[in-house]
């Protein structure tokens, strides 16, 4: 491969050195680079995204973090673009490359001295009075919690069709098992293997006896009701995918997730298992 295109977090390449180098350095080995600047006005971001991708990119070099890669990877799913991510803050999961592998990784790329990961996306919508009000879609995770209120949150969680189980808790996390390294896990959830397909169910701080995990066939499609008779009116709930894109639900609103038909393309090139880049992680922040 030699087209390709760069998305970079302002916040962690500030003056652009990076990303220039990085561009500067595929052009001189014969290939194709454009570029795309991340700044914290995320609409903006997505507009620009699906405008100026070049329609023969063959891989999408992204230069932040896992944060940056989710985001980046979630908005260019439709086109089924392979991405690779370039870590420039903490030890993530996502990330393949660091600061001193990049160039030799450039090289490996062109050469197409690689290995593909498929991971899952989840689909959350809205369906307020029977009609969908938002679609989108998650990496990680899609959650549903409450803001600036001490009530606990009662709703009806119900898999393919059938009620499930009701709830008293803070919220819910439906995880996919990418994300099951994220906010699921620290709510006591399962960690799994990231290529695996599976859908994660994970209450916050369930004030029930059922406040354990529950791990479904990625086949399964969930509805998380909000009956509005245990619904306080002076409490906000909302939801969010991936940690951003928030949603405040309305009493009866319903929440319909499940694997979304598109799927995130995730270059590796070296030989680390996932249960290496696990060991190491635990080890640091353990």
């Amino acid at each position: 491969m030699k087209h390709f295109y760069l998305i970079t977090n302002a916040l962690k390449d500030s003056d652009f050195k990076r990303t220039e180098a990085i561009s500067t350095y595929i052009q001189k080995k014969g290939g194709e680079c454009r570029f795309l600047r991340m700044d914290g006005n995320e609409q903006n971001y997505q507009n620009a995204l699906m405008q100026d991708i070049p329609d023969n990119t063959e891989c999408i070099l992204v230069i932040g973090g896992d944060g940056t890669l989710i985001k980046a990877a979630r908005e260019t799913s439709g086109s089924n673009i392979p991405l690779i991510g370039l870590n420039l803050g903490h030890l993530g999961y996502l990330c393949e490359l660091e600061e001193d592998t990049v160039y030799p990784a450039i090289d490996r790329l062109f050469e197409d001295q690689y290995v593909e990961e498929h991971r899952m996306l989840l689909r959350g919508s809205v369906i307020r009075n029977g009609q969908e009000v938002v679609s989108r879609q998650a990496l990680n995770d899609i959650v549903i919690h409450r803001s600036g209120s001490l009530h606990v949150i009662a709703y009806h969680l119900s898999v393919n069709g059938q009620l499930l189980s009701r709830y008293n808790a803070d919220g819910m996390i439906v995880a996919t098992p990418t994300g099951s390294t994220a906010y699921s896990m620290s709510a006591g959830g399962p960690i799994v293997d990231p290529r695996s397909s599976m859908i994660l169910l994970t209450p916050i701080n369930s004030h029930t006896l059922n406040n354990r995990s529950i791990v479904l066939d990625s086949a399964s499609e969930l509805q998380i009701t909000l009956p509005a008779t245990h619904v306080d009116p002076t409490m906000r709930i909302d939801l969010s995918f991936d940690g951003g894109q928030t949603v405040t639900l309305q009493s009866d609103d319903a929440v319909q997730i499940k694997r979304a038909e598109e799927s995130v393309r995730i270059l590796k090139l070296s030989q680390r298992s996932f249960l290496e880049i696990l060991q190491r992680k635990l080890q640091i922040y353990g």
